[in-house]
């Protein structure tokens, strides 16, 4: 008789024995992107044993011998790793001033498609179909229907992926952009977005408790999918604490790592829908403070030496999955 209840005795005395960390774990996994196959090098990246990475291609990438080098590169240095890429294509021209119109959809599934049959043997399984298609140095910016007929040609060839269908910024106007790119596909389709790709900058680095018109925040545009897709999952393909940003986003560390700690807040307050989150970036644009109007998230100083978002990023990592 003692035999018989010392058994579910002990197995219940190993579950108490368990640290908390170990139990609570939000199911939400993390990465970080980047577009430097150095960071997988480093030892302060692999201190932190990721298992996921993303990489924005230009979507005409494979007729461009340097970019195309660049990036086989990055998928290789992940590999070594055991990170896996989420390969996420992109305007060719981001940095010219001019937008241009969006590629027809046979020259975007045929470039794409190549990309795609070349980076699949290197273990490439998650592709998004644009990158932050509403945002205005996007040439789909004010075309939602083409940013949708490109989902549906990249499932036309990109068998056995996982498809980030559509991919916004939370900035003004997403809410109709979301609408429009929904009504531009069948009712059948529309079930096939599976994934939905959110970068809420905004909301994570003005610590938005609730959206505005300005800044519609996470819950909006999950509200507005959901109204189309009820299935439809979540990820934070881009975001991330701003260490300077232009005259909104002045040089500052510290506050960067503040709200990285509120960009896993977030995380876990929408965790029922939300299941992958893409920190952005490893490596500074410049070094801060020089020019304002760059763009830097970096967790790391230019000098290789980590910062204090570094410090959060880390500790917040523990209670996640990877």
């Amino acid at each position: 008789m003692l035999r018989r209840f010392a058994v579910p005795l002990i197995a219940a005395l190993a579950v108490l024995a368990v640290p908390a960390s170990a139990v609570a774990k939000t199911n939400v996994a993390v990465g970080i992107g980047d577009q430097s196959s150095k960071m997988f090098s480093d030892p302060l990246y692999q201190a932190l044993h990721l298992k996921k990475t993303r990489y924005f291609i230009e979507w005409n990438a494979i007729d461009q011998p340097a970019e195309l080098a660049k990036a086989v590169g990055f998928v290789n240095a992940a590999k070594t790793r055991g990170v896996k890429v989420l390969m996420h294509v992109s305007t060719d021209n981001i940095n010219s001033g001019s937008v241009g119109s969006p590629p027809s959809v046979s020259n975007y599934g045929k470039k794409v498609k190549k990309l795609y049959q070349l980076f699949k043997p290197l273990g490439v399984k998650d592709w998004g179909v644009w990158n932050e298609a509403n945002h205005k140095s996007q040439p789909t910016s004010k075309n939602p229907k083409r940013a949708a007929q490109y989902f549906l040609k990249m499932r036309s060839f990109c068998k056995g992926c996982t498809i980030v269908a559509l991919d916004v910024l939370d900035q003004a106007g997403v809410q109709k952009y979301i609408k429009r790119w929904f009504k531009a596909l069948s009712k059948t389709n529309r079930a096939k977005a599976k994934i939905i790709g959110i970068h809420n900058y905004s909301e994570v680095n003005r610590k938005l408790t609730k959206g505005s018109n300005k800044y519609p925040g996470t819950k909006r545009i999950i509200d507005t999918t959901r109204a189309y897709n009820r299935s439809a999952k979540f990820w934070y393909t881009e975001t991330g604490g701003l260490v300077t940003f232009g005259g909104s986003f002045p040089c500052d560390v510290n506050r960067s790592a503040n709200r990285l700690a509120y960009m896993f807040t977030l995380a876990k307050k929408f965790k029922k829908y939300v299941k992958r989150l893409y920190s952005f970036n490893w490596y500074p644009v410049t070094t801060c403070g020089l020019a304002a109007a760059q763009f830097d998230a970096g967790l790391i100083n230019p000098d290789g030496s980590p910062r204090p978002g570094y410090t959060t990023f880390k500790s917040k990592l523990a209670g996640f999955t990877k």
